[in-house]
């Protein structure tokens, strides 16, 4: 698509002006045209100027635009706005260069999923869509993403993906890090999920009150339970549902404030790459800067914490500071 959504409608507002023999449109008109357009989408906008329609004009005329013909026709001491040939639009036209640049990118994107089990049909796809659009080159990729196609139980991510999505109940055998024995689940799954580079599972096992996350990378063996009815999820908004912690662990619904001090070495990558969306920034003490997020305490939030070593210490509450505390200590207690 053209470089945005307002940019579009424009110049689908502009196309329709055009190919319109029934009626002159001069710049005033179509100004009045665009910027009727862009109240329907958002009733709030202020609208456009004069020049950007000159500028649109221009762009749907270049090599990057539409390439359209247009006929400049004079009125008087004005100047109406028509395409040559009026059965003409945008949209009957292949993509122009932006738009294949995006879809470039968008290929890009597509490309982390090359490769992994089960998820040819990406690769099928992107391939075709190269093809029709005659987007093959030898362009140096711009854009990189953090992967790991080596990582355990990657192989279950497409049929997990297949049981969400056509909601299909599982039975899964699984062993966590922290046991020694397998658990067995009978699980009404709901959701995919990716943190730190690993994938979780979560999904409702009948026998447990809250969610059940399972690590794709400890499952051990999964089966589709054929004659078990499916629980739908009705309750949960995962748009919303990580909004108040960090990771996949939800250790209950109530947030806490939590202050730190950071060292000024650290402060601005804490300041530019928030912990969490609530973030604050409180002000400097000494050779640091205090911030707070409110959020629910879990295990991957600590570990976060304690990854910036020394440069970052927890100030409140004490609760919380005493788990860090603990954690601190156990961790010295390693390296006497």
């Amino acid at each position: 698509m053209p470089i945005n959504k307002n940019a579009q409608i424009r110049y689908n507002a502009l196309d329709r002006c055009f190919r319109n023999t029934g009626k002159k449109y001069f710049i005033d008109d179509l100004l009045e045209e665009c910027n009727n357009s862009l109240v329907e989408l958002n009733s709030k906008t202020t609208g456009i100027q004069r020049r950007q329609i000159f500028d649109d004009i221009k762009f749907m005329e270049s090599d990057k635009g539409f390439q359209i013909e247009l006929d400049r026709i004079k009125d008087g001491r004005k100047t109406y706005y028509r395409y040559k040939d009026t059965t003409f639009s945008i949209n009957n036209q292949p993509i122009n260069e932006k738009e294949a640049n995006q879809l470039k990118a968008a290929f890009q994107v597509m490309s982390r999923f090359e490769g992994l089990p089960q998820f040819e049909w990406v690769y099928e796809i992107k391939k075709k869509l190269e093809t029709s659009f005659q987007l093959e080159d030898n362009e140096r990729e711009v854009i990189g993403f953090e992967s790991n196609v080596d990582l355990v139980g990657l192989g279950y991510l497409s049929e997990l993906f297949d049981a969400v999505f056509y909601e299909k109940v599982l039975h899964i055998r699984y062993k966590s890090f922290l046991s020694e024995e397998e658990n067995q689940f009978e699980l009404h799954p709901y959701y995919l999920k990716q943190y730190n580079n690993r994938w979780f599972l979560l999904g409702q096992d009948e026998r447990f009150d809250t969610l059940t996350v399972i690590a794709l990378d400890r499952i051990l063996c999964i089966k589709e339970a054929r004659n078990v009815e499916f629980i739908p999820n009705l309750n949960i908004d995962f748009k919303e549902y990580f909004d108040d912690f960090i990771g996949v662990s939800k250790l209950g619904d109530e947030t806490i404030v939590i202050k730190f001090w950071v060292h000024n070495s650290r402060a601005p990558y804490v300041e530019t790459k928030p912990l969490h969306c609530t973030q604050k920034k409180l002000g400097a003490e000494g050779e640091g800067t205090l911030f707070s997020i409110d959020v629910i305490p879990n295990k991957e939030l600590e570990t976060q914490l304690l990854s910036f070593g020394e440069d970052l210490y927890v100030l409140s509450p004490s609760t919380f500071r005493e788990r860090m505390k603990e954690r601190v200590i156990h961790l010295f207690s390693l390296y006497q």
